[in-house]
């Protein structure tokens, strides 16, 4: 990295880069880097700037000649283009959205640019960015909260087996999914369905099918949910105790992926509940007024009932008469109007 040279520093300057530390909030290592100056400099001028020194800064430097100050000005300016370019790369479409939705993002991208400049670039107030950001938290986000709190207490209760207190609610995505395994009769033999449901939204996450029923395709189903949704770890992912479930390569998986393991008592079929609902659906609506001769035309209006039907269209009662994907929407809108 190329670094400003010493002696041609303004008061100005040393008073921007400092606050970019201390009041917008960059560590010292991302701020000297977005300046071009070594981290040491910059640390030093933060000290000397608690201390009210930052003036003695460059006392006993020689004087800036008129060129000199003039390519101080044209580096920052370039610096400040370059971070504009930068910004709107990474926000494509956000100047549409609201007020609200580019505070969210300037939250998250805090710890890289400005928000200075992040308020200049996405056409809001900086002073309305703080009194959004130290707003108290809504009746409704420590609800969530304490609800996570009891249902973490739960499962641990339990000794890391969610179903037996049958208790399904959750209050956000990606927290809690069940998953389980059902056959469906074609022509060529037995079709296996491994599918993953996200309690929240009713939604299925994953699935896989497979002629054998094996961990391959319990681990499949997981890969593509993973793939689809990118879960934060901590997620609680119920099963059943079957063979598939407990083999050491699908809990290891579990386990790369950050995900706690909960398991059905032994005959508890109510334990999983959701999941069998979700299969009680499909046979009633799809699986019983078919008969497949083969295994792929199973596959395929299978996954089309999943992907058109279940997921975007079919309305569930417990969503307020939303689908699924219409209730993530509702969700998301009303989390950023927040």
């Amino acid at each position: 990295m190329k670094w400003i040279p010493r002696g041609i520093y303004t008061q100005e300057f040393l008073a921007q880069a400092v606050s970019l530390h201390e009041a917008d909030g960059l560590t010292i290592s991302e701020a000297a880097r977005r300046l071009s100056l070594p981290p040491g400099t910059l640390k030093n001028w933060i000290h000397a700037a608690r201390l009210d020194k930052l003036d003695d800064i460059g006392k006993n430097q020689k004087p800036l000649t008129e060129l000199e100050m003039e390519l101080v000005r044209a580096k920052r300016k370039l610096a400040e283009v370059k971070m504009e370019r930068d910004l709107l790369k990474k926000s494509n479409g956000l100047l549409c959205e609201g007020v609200a939705v580019k505070y969210g993002r300037m939250e998250s991208l805090r710890q890289h640019y400005p928000v200075a400049l992040m308020s200049r670039v996405f056409e809001v107030s900086e002073s309305g960015y703080y009194a959004w950001r130290d707003r108290p938290l809504s009746a409704r986000t420590q609800e969530n909260a304490r609800l996570e709190i009891e249902i973490r207490a739960a499962h641990q209760r339990t000794r890391e087996t969610f179903g037996p207190e049958r208790n399904f609610t959750v209050t956000a995505p990606n927290r809690v999914w069940v998953s389980d395994i059902t056959y469906i009769s074609t022509g060529e033999g037995w079709l296996y369905l491994a599918g993953l449901k996200d309690l929240f939204s009713g939604e299925l996450v994953g699935y896989a099918m497979s002629e054998r029923m094996t961990k391959n395709l319990v681990m499949q189903a997981l890969f593509r949910g993973v793939s689809a949704r990118r879960p934060a770890k901590g997620l609680i992912l119920h099963s059943d105790r079957g063979s598939q479930y407990c083999a050491q390569d699908y809990q290891k998986l579990l386990r790369q992926f950050g995900m706690t393991a909960s398991m059905s008592r032994k005959g508890g079929c109510w334990d999983n509940a959701p999941m069998e609902s979700f299969w009680g659906t499909l046979k009633n609506e799809l699986i019983h007024h078919r008969r497949y001769r083969t295994r792929a035309q199973a596959i395929q209006e299978i996954t089309e009932y999943i992907e058109i039907f279940y997921n975007r269209q079919r309305k569930q009662a417990r969503l307020g008469y939303l689908s699924p994907a219409a209730f993530m929407r509702q969700y998301y809108e009303k989390l950023f109007a927040a």
